[in-house]
């Protein structure tokens, strides 16, 4: 009798999704924001993306044993409710619902899932409920995924679960094991993210932003030290400055900011607009360099000892998003093997509270092999989206749609690319992607300007042959999710300008032909049209907008900017039948 796994998420008010695993198997997952519209699908539950998961695994609501969601109850016998308690003092009604009510927010989410299933059409006696702590979800979503074997060192920073904010423990026999946790307001991710907010960016999509702006200023302009304490051992956010609540919040009108009026009287106004000017960048460089600083001494004081060991770290939560962290990471003497979690913001926490949970229940997860685990369409679908639509969009179907496909990009032509499975998580990578060849000059800014409509500044990245990768970025090391940056060979440099950031990185992609042999050949056609074997590749969305999915979501964006070219399964699209 096989065990059927249901994971949800959406615990935290944002980034709802939906994941099934069949006897360990992952057969689907996707994210609320791709089928609502919705960026993030903020106070939605998975409605729209469990339906799709449960139709891609032709399965019926009754098949559905186990319910499993990202978000425990905390004990008022542990350090979590007290240390939030004492440090939100200055808030004394926080205080006090911590200590007194302090699950109330398990409470309300488990009404919440009740609601969903209902809608569902599960029925909540018939299936067991699995309430998977938030960062032990995390966790699962890392090391039961990475495919490590032995002792396997397990990182996680983000924002906030329950009441924990980072993590490090370690896995050994499937079995995860707690080292340290820091709890909330003391998060380094949530000091990004407010700091994001000071720079003018909305928490969730800014922190890429700040991390792309951070090379273009100098890190040690400005000390920004004050913001926490460090020891080599904990950290203490000053409340004063940075992740506030309550009375102490800077307002705009009606809107409260995780920051206080004494950052502002220490650093200058919240920067505005879409510059990346003095003095804003410097402190982007400052905020950077200081996550990257004091993540890598806290990996040291706590996870050396399993490194030294095995050589394998896992890395999961929002903070796992930031990529440069990353290559300093993987960079670290006794790093040898790193896994990002693809999808390692909340999205991720419904993978991972199924994993965890078919865990628990003796069926081992797989290895996560692709991302690509999101709706597919067929060609008779995209006819029919294109007849359809109001724009009345020309096509033609070919037999050697990579070949068509490949010599636009060589031509200079930005191309959509819309194939196959939607992938799960933030990266496009070859399933929604906006597409252009990396050695054309200026091929990034027309993008920018004419198509995703965002700041100049912010950079762009490569999908690459794996039989390039060993040239282009001089390691061997797998890269198959654009989670990791790279220093850049410089003959690279000069063959891929268009893809290689300020500071000489790239955060690529290296495919394999056989997770996705359709965009392995497009590659391959690349290299012998021009001798690279790379294209730019970019999420298919305009700026505010969640990445497609259907092939009218596909349409709708290429009708909402100046991309001429659209390429949906076997159909080249254009806007008229002259194009």
């Amino acid at each position: 009798m096989s065990l059927v796994v249901l994971g949800l998420s959406g615990a935290l008010t944002h980034d709802p999704s939906a994941a099934i695993y069949v006897d360990g198997k992952l057969i689907a997952a996707a994210e609320e924001e791709r089928f609502t519209r919705q960026k993030h699908a903020k106070n939605d539950m998975p409605l729209h993306a469990s339906r799709y998961c449960l139709r891609e695994a032709k399965l019926r609501p009754k098949d559905v044993d186990v319910v499993a969601f990202p978000y425990g109850k905390v004990s008022l016998l542990g350090k979590a409710r007290w240390h939030y308690a004492k440090r939100y003092w200055y808030a004394p009604e926080r205080s006090i619902d911590a200590i007194f009510n302090g699950n109330r927010h398990y409470r309300r989410n488990v009404k919440k899932v009740q609601g969903l299933l209902s809608e569902l059409g599960i029925e909540w006696k018939d299936i067991e409920f699995d309430a998977v702590e938030h960062h032990m979800a995390h966790a699962s979503s890392a090391y039961h995924l990475s495919g490590f074997d032995g002792k396997v060192a397990i990182l996680g920073i983000d924002g906030k679960g329950e009441y924990a904010t980072t993590f490090f423990g370690y896995g050994e026999n499937g079995v995860i094991h707690k080292v340290k946790e820091f709890f909330d307001p003391d998060s380094l991710g949530q000091l990004y993210a407010s700091f994001t907010e000071y720079l003018g960016f909305e928490m969730l999509d800014g922190e890429y932003k700040v991390m792309g702006m951070a090379p273009y200023g100098d890190p040690d302009l400005y000390d920004l030290s004050r913001l926490v304490e460090f020891d080599g051992r904990d950290i203490k956010v000053n409340t004063e400055l940075v992740n506030t609540i309550g009375l102490r919040r800077y307002k705009e009108g009606r809107k409260g900011y995780y920051f206080s009026q004494k950052l502002i009287d220490w650093l200058g106004p919240r920067r505005q607009g879409d510059f990346a000017d003095d003095p804003y960048v410097h402190y982007a460089a400052a905020m950077q360099k200081m996550y990257e600083n004091i993540s890598l001494a806290l990996i040291d004081t706590y996870l050396k000892e399993f490194l030294e060991e095995s050589g394998k770290l896992v890395f999961s939560g929002g903070g796992a998003l930031n990529v440069k962290l990353n290559q300093k990471i993987l960079n670290l003497p006794y790093v040898k093997e790193l896994f990002v979690q693809p999808a390692a913001s909340d999205a991720g926490t419904a993978v991972g509270a199924a994993s965890y949970a078919s865990w628990k229940r003796g069926v081992t997860p797989e290895p996560m092999k692709h991302v690509y685990l999101g709706p597919r369409y067929t060609n008779d679908e995209c006819i029919q989206a294109c007849e359809d639509h109001p724009d009345h969009p020309a096509f033609t179907r070919h037999d050697d749609i990579v070949e068509k496909a490949a010599a636009l990009l060589a031509s200079g032509n930005p191309v959509a690319w819309c194939q196959g499975r939607m992938e799960f998580g933030p990266r496009a990578l070859g399933g929604r992607s906006i597409l252009g060849n990396p050695s054309y000059p200026g091929i990034a800014d027309k993008i920018n300007e004419q198509i995703k409509f965002r700041e100049r500044w912010r950079p762009f990245c490569p999908s690459i042959l794996d039989t390039v990768a060993p040239d282009m970025i001089q390691t061997d090391h797998p890269a198959p999710y654009m989670t990791i940056t790279f220093e850049v060979s410089e003959e690279w440099k000069n063959r891929v300008p268009e893809v290689v950031h300020e500071d000489g990185t790239s955060r690529v992609q290296i495919v394999d032909e056989s997770t996705n042999p359709r965009y392995y050949a497009l590659l391959k056609e690349m290299e012998r049209l021009n001798g690279n074997g790379a294209v730019l590749n970019t999420s298919m969305n305009r700026r505010g907008e969640p990445m497609v999915c259907s092939p009218t979501d596909a349409l709708n964006m290429f009708f909402g900017s100046d991309l001429e070219y659209l390429v949906l399964e076997d159909l080249l699209v254009t806007k008229s039948a002259s194009s």
